[in-house]
């Protein structure tokens, strides 16, 4: 039983997200988009709120009118419940579910303590006599890896961690009948309890020697002993550990971060495997992991996704969130990504696909071009909204050209410079860059203050210009090359007064509704350029 989508409501900084899930998830943004957020909300939705925590903190800026949701949509459930150990859970799951192999589960703020299931469209009514346990033992196991979470927390042995779990029941499985742990058990006795033992005398002398410092103050006082009990499983591993040799053997806690980080997830996909092949043989997993890559070397983070997906390719299913290029690069059928991003408080999520991927791991991840598949050719433009803009229009009008990665030189010609002098150190190990007769650059018609700088970059690259590699637009800004429709052309003095914020909304907006003919016939130099570089591209 796998998530098949998710919509939450309200929870910190996401106001509403919706989206669809596969085996393998990847949300990826920058620090404080909100991707914890996320990851927090579907723990939510699996445990409730936590000690110590107020509902308040989860609302909206502590804002309590508005209604915190958390609704989960999961396919396979009848995999799910025919997999289910208790036979009385599994009769109470397959009669609710009655042939039906999807269902939604909402938690919300109006019932924090209850789970509200839909099935086939319609709300459960009355949960039967005992369904919430059969509930519990029906979903997925939820396990959360969070930043915050020390590796003492997983690998220490105590009641409830994954190592403590697998460790007691070992014990109990092997030792219950062991014949040689029964003639502990009566050794162990004979030396504490016997009458005649050693031990037990000292004991009642130290017993006497209290009672007759006791009876100074509670003369009723008759007798004073001390008892041993014979040793329980668990007390045999408090003082257990865990040892690695990588080439030097030592305790694991003096390993590095990345060691530790490693070790940790090796042990929860053990603790899985261990778990489905006693009480949850046949239950998924569901593994959330904060910023996979912490502590991890690149390599170390390729490694691991290998891992995870082979991990998630059959029951289990992996969401992972990052600023790792790594973990973006790489393309897989069964993967989603999401780019989380923060606009006015609020967490928005938005699905990244073939087109938006480059811009992904370039603009967001600082990635270089060896993280991406190897573009036809690259063009330079002023900003943001320039690739807004384009990266939409490409995306509507014309995904069968040659794929054109768009590099913003933010407003720049120097950082044009250092973008194209980038692109050359990028391909060094050629000798000299593939893309040298190849890279066209879109710049703004430059103002009489900027005249000087623009001057001194088209001397440099004056073996660029003579190959028509370097483009120039009718007017100072992209917004004042817009088409004479709705409210897109700017004046020189509005876009002025316009903030970077409202230049790139502007941009997505147009580049959303504009019409493949308006393109071409009402920002025509912006047309040649892209034109320019797919004739130039490989």
């Amino acid at each position: 039983m796998k998530i098949s989508k998710v919509s939450i409501s309200n929870f910190r900084s996401i106001g509403e997200a919706h989206f669809d899930c596969d085996n393998f998830n990847i949300f990826v943004g920058q620090n404080n988009a909100g991707k914890t957020n996320f990851f927090e909300a579907v723990e939510w939705f699996f445990n409730g709120t936590s000690k110590g925590v107020s509902m308040k903190d989860l609302h909206p800026k502590g804002d309590t009118s508005k209604t915190i949701s958390v609704k989960i949509e999961f396919t396979g459930a009848l995999h799910g419940a025919e997999n289910m150990r208790n036979d009385a859970n599994k009769t109470k799951m397959l009669g609710v579910l009655n042939g039906n192999d999807k269902l939604v589960v909402e938690r919300s703020s109006k019932e924090p303590s209850k789970r509200k299931i839909i099935i086939n469209g319609e709300e459960l009514a009355k949960n039967p006599a005992g369904f919430d346990k059969a509930f519990n033992d029906f979903l997925p196991k939820f396990e959360y890896i969070h930043t915050k979470q020390y590796f003492d927390e997983v690998a220490k042995y105590a009641a409830k961690t994954p190592v403590g779990i697998m460790l007691s029941s070992v014990l109990e499985e092997i030792l219950q009948d062991n014949p040689q742990y029964r003639a502990f058990r009566d050794k162990f006795d004979e030396l504490f309890d016997d009458e005649g033992s050693a031990v037990k005398l000292e004991f009642d002398r130290l017993g006497d020697n209290v009672k007759t410092h006791l009876e100074k103050q509670f003369a009723e006082c008759t007798k004073v002993s001390f008892e041993v009990t014979s040793p329980e499983f668990n007390d045999l591993l408090k003082n257990f550990q865990t040892r690695v040799d990588d080439g030097v053997e030592t305790y694991a806690s003096e390993k590095g971060d990345g060691m530790q980080r490693a070790l940790m997830l090796a042990i929860i996909q053990a603790y899985a495997d261990y778990r489905k092949g006693r009480e949850d043989a046949g239950k998924s997993f569901l593994f959330f992991i904060d910023e996979a890559e912490l502590h991890l070397h690149p390599t170390a983070q390729r490694k691991l996704k290998e891992v995870l997906l082979t991990l998630s390719s059959e029951l289990d299913q992996v969401f992972i969130n990052t600023h790792s290029s790594v973990f973006v690069a790489d393309e897989h059928p069964s993967q989603k990504i999401y780019k989380v991003e923060k606009e006015d408080s609020i967490t928005n999520f938005k699905y990244v696909d073939q087109l938006d991927k480059p811009y992904v791991v370039f603009e967001l991840l600082g990635g270089s071009p060896s993280d991406l598949l190897l573009p036809r050719n690259f063009l330079i433009v002023e900003g943001p909204s320039e690739v807004e803009l384009l990266t939409r229009v490409i995306k509507r009008f014309y995904s069968d050209r040659p794929t054109i990665q768009i590099i913003s030189a933010e407003g720049d010609t120097h950082q044009a410079k250092r973008s194209i002098n980038a692109i050359r150190k990028a391909f060094k190990p050629l000798e000299s860059s593939i893309f040298e007769e190849k890279i066209v650059v879109l710049c703004d018609a430059p103002t009489q203050k900027a005249q000087g700088g623009f001057d001194e970059f088209m001397k440099e690259f004056r073996k660029f210009n003579k190959r028509g590699q370097i483009k120039v637009l009718a007017h100072g800004s992209l917004e004042e090359c817009y088409p004479n429709h709705l409210d897109w052309k700017r004046t020189e003095q509005q876009v002025a007064s316009m903030t970077g914020k409202q230049k790139t909304s502007l941009s997505r907006r147009v580049g959303d509704e504009i019409t493949k003919e308006q393109f071409e016939t009402e920002m025509k130099s912006v047309f040649e350029t892209l034109v320019r570089a797919w004739e130039l591209s490989f």
